[in-house]
């Protein structure tokens, strides 16, 4: 649910803005409308810098050199460094010289490939045999091109010999000289002076890596204690341009909210401020921010609330409804109990920081949550690592029994059980989410601005279980044909006629045909949209199953050496289609969140996130 706030509006001299904005910081709960950018040439500096340490952080963290083929000299050089100045700084200049560096060595390698062949050879001589009117004339050939006829006519002095030959032919100054395939470029220096200059671009290489972590191990932490300071200084100076000058810029005025539940300690706290304090309950024109409350399983799921939008001020949560389909879906979408089981160990360790994955963070306890659930479904769906649990003869029968498998009857067709599962909880979802939206438009905006949203509700609601009734045959014939001219009267009237009273009949009756256009085509694909849950499901076994097989053949009847490559294609199947399953299993049930039932529920999660001024 949206947590209830209050509205607060401080009026005070001008003088004494900045030390009422730190009073406020250290309570810690109210959030000063402000601005979103920097406000003047000071914060814009902050801002600045505060993007410098967060890019700092990020790159300290993902830092990992122990894969590195010289991690024992950048170690060293680690112990060995010495910081001075600013810590970004330092950070963003190593990882700017290294990029560079990359490029420097490189070219480096590539320039000894070619010199390579040109041996050892002193430039000085070379100069020398200049100064003395000899010139020198440096060629590569490919072997098969090769002309003896060359060293017949020309002083030809063979160099190297392989694929290609490099030769070099003398000649005098001033004397004509041609040759009948063009020189190569003379070699800038001998492959010693190549090797030594690629070395020393090596050292600094290893210097700058045991630099960033010396940083790393050193002043990660401090960095992030400076990044929290900086922020909350920005976060000030932006609350202190929100202020509006009154009396000449005497007086200065700051509006802001908190939570209802902090009324009491704030009204001690601000009896003792110089400064008058008006307090109010929020409205939802005054547009305060958002601060959810949920119980501690909805609470796991405001991670993915605020991903879409946070709901405006006497909007509906979707949180707590999110929370449950969300986690159906997912475990749907996984279809696996044993990788349910995987899921849970580690969220666990996750959450207890012995495995500690950094875009994790926070996320243990959700993990372990959705790895329960896909335990459950994938029980009762009948698969464990790809292995289907009915084909197991050790398993009880009253356990196969409570597995849906096989296939079911509808309308004389036989069609799988579980994708029957799939578009029904497909309907049931958006029929809740049109639900919600009829009663929650009706509180917010009255009954008499959504007739047509209860005129659809009634409809498509009403049909189902109309349906529903005669084909199990709880309704006779007779109540059947009734309640379908009851039901599509009173839609039609809702729809086509008072869709919007007080509106031209002819408008209404376009605009229902035209909503009855989007409604037909845009409910169907929402409801066919739910068949990926028994689609991923099936497909996620299906490839679990397959690597199984394949582990099978490769083991044998009689197997000995064969249990080592028996045991790596499990391993890695396994891992791949768990890693597989959990990307689709996050992301489509993502969508039929954020799409089919967003859309239907009329959720617009416009909002903005409480964000009190705090230290």
């Amino acid at each position: 649910m949206v947590d209830k706030m209050m509205k607060y509006s401080f009026i005070l001299l001008s003088s004494e803005s900045e030390a009422f904005l730190e009073q406020l910081q250290e309570l810690g709960v109210v959030d000063i409308t402000r601005s979103t950018k920097p406000i003047d040439e000071p914060s814009a500096a902050k801002f600045e810098k505060i993007l410098k340490v967060r890019r700092t952080i990020s790159i300290l963290e993902a830092l990992d050199y122990s894969k590195d083929e010289h991690a024992a000299e950048i170690s060293a050089a680690a112990g060995n460094c010495v910081i001075q100045g600013c810590k970004s700084e330092n950070t963003l200049s190593a990882v700017a010289r290294l990029d560079a560096l990359k490029g420097e060595i490189s070219a480096a390698d590539k320039l000894i490939r070619q010199l390579n062949p040109w041996g050892e050879f002193d430039s000085k001589r070379i100069e020398e045999l200049q100064d003395r009117g000899i010139d020198l004339h440096f060629y590569c050939v490919p072997a098969k091109s090769w002309d003896s006829s060359w060293e017949e006519n020309w002083p030809v002095q063979r160099i190297y010999e392989d694929s290609s030959i490099y030769f070099v032919v003398p000649s005098l100054k001033g004397e004509e000289y041609s040759f009948p395939i063009a020189e190569c470029a003379r070699p800038s220096m001998s492959v010693a002076e190549a090797q030594q200059r690629r070395d020393d671009l090596l050292k600094e290489e290893i210097a700058l890596k045991g630099k960033l972590l010396c940083l790393k191990e050193k002043y990660l932490q401090h960095i992030r204690e400076g990044l929290k300071r900086k922020s909350a200084e920005l976060d000030r100076m932006i609350a202190s341009g929100s202020g509006k000058e009154a009396a000449e810029g005497l007086l200065c005025c700051y509006e802001g909210f908190a939570p209802a539940e902090e009324e009491q300690r704030l009204d001690e706290a601000f009896a003792k401020l110089d400064a008058v304090c008006i307090k109010e309950e929020a409205r939802e024109e005054d547009n305060p921010p958002i601060k959810l409350k949920n119980n501690g399983f909805s609470k796991l799921f405001e991670c993915l609330t605020g991903m879409y939008g946070m709901p405006v001020y006497g909007e509906w949560d979707p949180t707590p409804v999110l929370s449950i389909f969300f986690l159906l879906f997912f475990a749907l979408c996984m279809g696996d109990a044993g990788y349910g089981l995987v899921l849970i160990i580690y969220g666990i360790l996750q959450d207890r920081k012995i495995v500690n994955i950094s875009m994790f963070d926070g996320l243990g306890k959700l993990i372990a949550v959705l790895g329960a659930a896909t335990a459950v479904v994938g029980f009762f769906l009948g698969t464990a690592f790809g292995v289907d649990l009915t084909s197991l003869s050790w398993m009880p029968q009253c356990l196969k029994d409570l597995m849906l498998t096989g296939n079911v009857e509808v309308m004389g067709s036989s069609y799988a059980l579980q994708m029957v599962l799939a578009l029904g909880i497909g309907v049931f979802h958006i029929c809740l989410a049109m639900t919600i939206k009829a009663l929650l438009y009706t509180k917010r905006f009255g009954f008499r601005n959504n007739i047509s949203t209860w005129g659809w509700l009634i409809l498509i609601l009403g049909g189902i279980i109309t349906a529903a009734g005669a084909m199990l045959g709880l309704l006779p014939e007779m109540a059947t044909k009734v309640l379908v001219i009851v039901i599509g009267v009173i839609s039609a009237l809702a729809i086509f006629i008072f869709n919007k009273p007080g509106r031209n009949p002819l408008i209404n009756i376009g605009a229902g045909l035209w909503d009855t256009y989007n409604m037909a085509t845009g409910i169907l694909g929402d409801v066919l949209s739910y068949i990926r849950l028994y689609a991923l499901g099936l497909a996620g076994g299906m490839l679990g199953g397959a690597f199984n097989n394949l582990g099978q053949m490769v083991l044998g009847d009689n197997p000995s050496w064969q249990w080592l490559p028996f045991v790596i294609i499990l391993l890695f199947g396994h891992v791949l289609n768990l890693l597989m399953s959990c990307l689709g299993a996050f992301v489509h049930p993502l969508r039929l969140t954020f799409v089919e039932y967003f859309k239907n529920s009329g959720y617009e999660g416009k909002g903005l996130k409480y964000n009190p001024l705090k230290k």
